[in-house]
């Protein structure tokens, strides 16, 4: 079927490249400021309103045009639009820079503003965000924060405070796919998630992917954020950072090679543990709360084809109570790029790329010390390429090898302490894909992107691995060698999208797509936390699988200065994993005999209005959505609410630019609360109350609901210097949202149980950021 499919395809393409002659256009587009190649920047032909494009992730473009003169117009938003005049006889090479409008241009409302891609495009489920917009949003101590910004998008939900875990259109929190250049981010929360790891100073483009997923892509059920760094000004040296209240960052970029080489560092640090130095308060006094994180991204352009770029990231959280505990996790990344344009129609992306994330987690009583450690590991080699074959057909297609390393715990201990060393045998996994997709505009109307995804895993030895019976029970243990394969796994993942345009101002659009997953996080807290442990498939744990269709309209307003969509979702989930009761997950070396095994099924509507010009611009975005799990080993095999289903979720984003240097920003949040397990019974033994639990997830905590300001004031404005400040207030009417809540016996008649509740947030947060540039 395969092959057919590939015949077919390539005859189609040839039909198409003979049908007329035809030119290519092609080159890369740049910030004329800084060199930075700009990601769906747009490409038009004035007299063909059928024909253009926009630049892939690194800036270069590839259109077909016939013989003739045309009117090409290359735009970004918030850029000024170059229009070029051509006589096409032969292929062109043009290359663009692009010079960012001034602040006061912003907010003019222009006539004939460009259509968006929501409307053209088959490609559905996708959220891009602006830098800007994100800078602007409030958020909790200053500190701007691309995970927060995006659960303010609908079908996204925020984990909750306290944690930078979101979840999308029902899946779980590690069933999305976080990218940073590249590499995965397998904790991307600093401070148990009061931050996220992604400073925005050092971060170009965000792409969000919720349904209707690219080919490209894979390895998660749920979504993919795809983060990527600035490569650094080519142009000239440039320093900017910010000083907050309890954080401050530092950027330093500037030409390795003037117009050829860049580099980018950025590094951020907070200082909370200096004010724990100085504290009188003996309890805290001599205490550890802090993290710090660094990007580092370089390239060298060769020639007009070759291309270097490698960039990493390191983070460190610490946090520790005098001599009673600590704790520390991070994470470390690094990306080798290497980008070649074969031809005016053949661009290819080769990467190597290496991931690791681990914690340790220490005790220091005399008695009870001891110190358990915890990594995954991740090698990566991929080979992305894109092939224009004419206007009609875009080709992607390429290969990935990704080695997993995980070693779920070890726990080490002196002679002094009540507990036993122990350590779990690492485990060693292969998870290869390749993948086709054609992006294909059948018509004036009708564009279709579509495509296959092949993916394998592979466990393999060394270790002991057993077999679990349906009650736990080990029913054999077989011991492989080195290299050995233990359990494979082939899957096939089909992806479609089609978008019909109705008209030039609204469009409809279908999309299908599977998905598998072969790493699990394994948690029975109810928020996420660094001590999380991730298993891989194996041979008791299946690949976890979802199915996805979806629908939606997609409508502009008033000559593009408002988008609406709204967009439908259905979900089957497969193969999905929760604990037993009373399971513990940490060192423990037979963790899959606590594991049972279900199904899932998430649907839902999301709307979304966004107005996008003007002094005044934000969105609106309401989700109505539901989320059930099925297993039979819980609740009696009846359906039951997720730990992040949220009936109702509404976020609303305002934004008004009163003058060229004062702005105001404001975020109002409402969500149904999340589903919990409360007791229904107590019993009394030797003195002690021990609580009973009967339905998993048959309460709920109360509604969410919070309204955050903020203001930025920009200085005057000098050739080479400039800056800004930045006044928030996070939880403006001090409402006081749950982060736990507990059950004691009541002090004062012990008969009676009472239900503590913990709030992290229980009045307003003020906060003010100095910011430079230079």
């Amino acid at each position: 079927m395969t092959k057919s499919l590939l015949v077919f395809l390539f005859s189609l393409f040839a039909l198409s490249a003979f049908a007329q002659k035809r030119h290519i256009i092609s080159g890369t587009i740049k910030d004329a400021a800084t060199g930075e190649t700009l990601i769906g920047a747009s490409v038009r032909v004035k007299e063909l309103s059928s024909v253009g494009t926009a630049t892939n992730n690194y800036g270069f473009y590839s259109l077909a045009v016939p013989d003739g003169s045309y009117t090409l117009l290359f735009s970004y938003i918030g850029y000024e639009t170059i229009i070029k005049q051509v006589s096409l006889q032969h292929d062109l090479p043009i290359s663009i820079s692009l010079s960012p409008k001034s602040q006061l241009q912003e907010v003019v409302i222009n006539a004939n503003r460009p259509n968006n891609d929501q409307i053209a495009s088959p490609q559905m489920g996708v959220e891009r965000l602006n830098m800007t917009q994100i800078n602007q949003v409030p958020v909790v101590l200053g500190e701007k924060d691309i995970l927060k910004t995006i659960t303010l998008m609908p079908g996204v939900k925020s984990g909750g405070e306290g944690n930078s875990g979101f979840y999308v259109r029902g899946g779980a929190s590690d069933q999305n796919l976080i990218m940073l250049d590249e590499a995965t981010v397998y904790n991307a929360s600093h401070l148990f998630g009061f931050f996220s790891t992604f400073n925005s100073d050092a971060i170009k483009d965000v792409s969000l992917y919720k349904g209707g997923m690219p080919s490209e892509y894979g390895g998660r059920l749920s979504s993919v954020l795809d983060i990527k760094m600035n490569d650094g000004n080519n142009k000239d040296f440039t320093v900017q950072g910010g000083l907050g209240l309890i954080a401050s960052r530092l950027k330093v970029e500037g030409p390795l090679v003037k117009d050829k080489g860049s580099f980018m560092i950025s590094a951020r640090r907070t200082y909370i543990d200096f004010f724990l130095k100085a504290s009188k308060d003996s309890t805290i006094k001599g205490s550890k709360l802090y993290f710090y994180d660094l990007n580092a991204k370089a390239n060298y352009h060769f020639d007009d084809h070759n291309t270097i770029f490698l960039s990493g990231y390191f983070g460190k959280d610490v946090l520790g109570l005098k001599n009673l505990f600590g704790t520390n996790w991070g994470n470390a990344t690094g990306t080798v790029r290497f980008n070649h344009i074969f031809s005016s129609k053949l661009f290819s992306n080769t990467s190597v790329v290496f991931s690791n994330y681990n914690y340790a987690i220490e005790s220091f009583l005399s008695d009870n010390s001891f110190k358990a450690t915890s990594q995954i590991t991740d090698f990566n080699l991929k080979e992305d390429l894109q092939y224009a074959v004419n206007n009609e057909h875009r080709l992607k297609f390429g290969i990935n090898i990704l080695h997993h390393s995980i070693a779920p715990g070890d726990i080490t201990t002196d002679a002094s302490s009540s507990f036993n060393s122990k350590s779990i045998e690492k485990r060693f996994g292969y998870e290869n894909s390749a993948y086709l997709s054609d992006d294909w505009k059948v018509s004036d109307k009708l564009s279709i992107l579509y495509g296959i995804r092949l993916s394998s895993f592979s466990l393999i030895g060394p270790g002991t691995f057993k077999s679990y019976d349906a009650t736990g029970k080990a029913a054999d243990s077989t011991r492989y060698g080195s290299g050995s394969t233990v359990k494979s796994y082939l899957n096939l993942e089909p992806r479609l999208s089609a978008g019909y345009q109705l008209n030039d101002a609204s469009s409809v659009k279908v999309s299908y797509n599977r998905n598998t997953q072969n790493i699990h996080l394994l948690t029975n807290s109810t928020t996420s936390s660094p001590t999380d442990l991730y298993v891989m498939s194996s041979n008791n744990i299946k690949p976890e699988i979802a199915d996805q269709v979806s629908a939606g309209w997609f409508r502009n307003f008033k000559d593009n200065l408002f988008e609406f969509s709204a967009e439908a979702y259905y979900k089957w989930l497969q193969n999905q994993i929760d604990y037993k009761d009373g399971a513990q997950l940490i060192a423990n070396q037979d963790v899959e005999s606590l594991l049972t095994y279900g199904s899932g099924r998430a649907y839902g509507i999301e709307l979304f209005l966004k107005k996008k010009y003007g002094r005044f611009n934000g969105w609106i975005g309401y989700t109505l959505s539901r989320t059930e799990n099925k297993f039979a080993a819980i609740n009696n095999g009846r359906y039951y609410p997720s730990r992040q289903d949220r009936t109702h979720d509404l976020s609303v984003v305002g934004i008004y630019q009163l003058t060229k240097r004062l702005s105001f920003s404001s975020s109002f949040i409402y969500q149904t609360g999340s589903a919990v397990t409360y007791p229904t019974g107590k019993y009394n033994v030797g003195g002690l109350t021990t609580f009973s639990y009967s339905e998993r997830n048959g309460y709920r905590k109360p509604a969410n609901n919070r309204l955050d300001i903020g203001a930025t004031l920009e200085g005057k404005q000098h050739k080479r210097y400039h800056s800004s400040w930045t006044f928030s207030i996070y939880n403006v009417y001090a409402h006081r949202d749950p982060y736990s809540i507990t059950f004691r016996d009541s002090k004062t008649s012990p008969n009676t149980t009472e239900a503590a509740e913990t709030s992290i947030f229980a009045t307003q947060i003020p906060s003010i950021t100095w910011n430079f540039k230079f």
